[in-house]
């Protein structure tokens, strides 16, 4: 009888061990697993782009905001000053403009004035000119006295004074009017170069309220009411909570029959007791090792071949409730590679 039990009872370990390793095999045959795998997210720096103040301070850690939402607020008044010079820059140059075009038009009026006068003056010349032409016939016939022609020649010569003079004032008048045209080129340039200081200025008033880009929970804030912060600074972390996947390091040795799109079985350390489920997402270009710090140089001292380990993307599946995962858990992931 003692015989029989120990015949069974061997016989038992035989068919169970025979069962796991059948068991093995087929897991090793139809699936790549590894524990070298963490939940990641969206993260972004929340960062000031303007210098100043901290003045209303409106979020917290752990504290969930929407897209939109303001986060903090810098202390506006030097913005605002800045704003209301750049501002009253621009309508100094604007009432600049305005005196140039009407000093312009004063200047066509006088170039106007100034060309009627020549015409005045051309019109007397010639007048002049004809009876000149007469009394020299009628002084020669010795119907006219000589005085009234010395008269005559003298006021031709006046006349043709008067036309180059004002024919002068005419030039003159119209060069200036050429500089004018420059003048106000040059300020209507300097309008648009003031009304860009006020659009910047305008952004830069914008910026002291830090905006949430996305929705999200703020984490690791690093900064209190009344802080002074700068552009660049980091005062806090988002977290799109919402978008959550799996970032699996396989070895490359497992690669061979891995595909976009195969299924994966997710399991989180934190929560033993739920499987989640999703799907290959993509691969890494590059093994891990290619974007460290200190990438591996191998052309040169002894080489000790190791083995490389390639990020994986592993989304979740539609419609799956991840409201328990957390970024940075650490997760095992099983990927069905072929059909039992």
């Amino acid at each position: 009888m003692k015989r029989l039990f120990t015949v069974f009872f061997v016989g038992v370990l035989v068919v169970g061990a025979a069962f796991f390793l059948f068991r093995w095999l087929v897991e090793r045959q139809n699936y790549e697993s590894t524990d070298n795998a963490y939940l990641k997210t969206n993260q972004v720096l929340i960062t000031p782009q303007v210098q100043g103040t901290i003045m209303q301070l409106l979020m917290s850690d752990n504290q969930a905001v929407k897209q939109g939402d303001v986060l903090a607020v810098i202390d506006d008044r030097d913005y605002q000053a800045k704003l209301a010079e750049a501002e009253a820059h621009v309508t100094e140059e604007l009432a600049h403009i305005q005196r140039l075009r009407a000093d312009k038009n004063t200047q066509q009026s006088h170039i106007a004035s100034a060309g009627a006068s020549v015409s005045a003056v051309e019109a007397k010349r010639q007048q002049i000119n004809q009876d000149l032409q007469r009394f020299n016939a009628l002084v020669a016939r010795g119907s006219a006295p000589r005085q009234s022609l010395d008269k005559l020649q003298a006021e031709s010569k006046q006349a043709a004074a008067e036309l180059i003079g004002s024919q002068a004032t005419v030039s003159a008048q119209q060069k200036q009017m050429s500089s004018f045209d420059g003048d106000i080129a040059e300020a209507e340039a300097r309008v648009k170069q003031a009304q860009a200081q006020v659009t910047l200025a305008k952004i830069d008033l914008e910026h002291t309220k830090i905006i949430a880009p996305f929705d999200g929970v703020i984490a690791h804030r690093g900064v209190q009411l009344g802080s002074q912060v700068r552009a660049g600074m980091t005062l806090a972390y988002l977290l799109e909570v919402r978008k959550i996947w799996a970032e699996a390091n396989f070895k490359e040795t497992q690669l061979q029959n891995m595909k976009i799109g195969q299924p994966v079985n997710i399991h989180v350390d934190a929560y033993p007791d739920l499987t989640f489920t999703g799907k290959i997402d993509s691969f890494s270009p590059a093994s891990g090792s290619e974007f460290s710090i200190l990438p591996p140089e191998n052309a040169t001292g002894n080489f000790t071949k190791i083995v490389r380990r390639v990020p994986v993307k592993i989304v979740f599946d539609a419609n799956t409730d991840t409201a328990l995962l957390k970024s940075g858990l650490s997760i095992t992931v099983k990927v069905r590679v072929k059909n039992p």
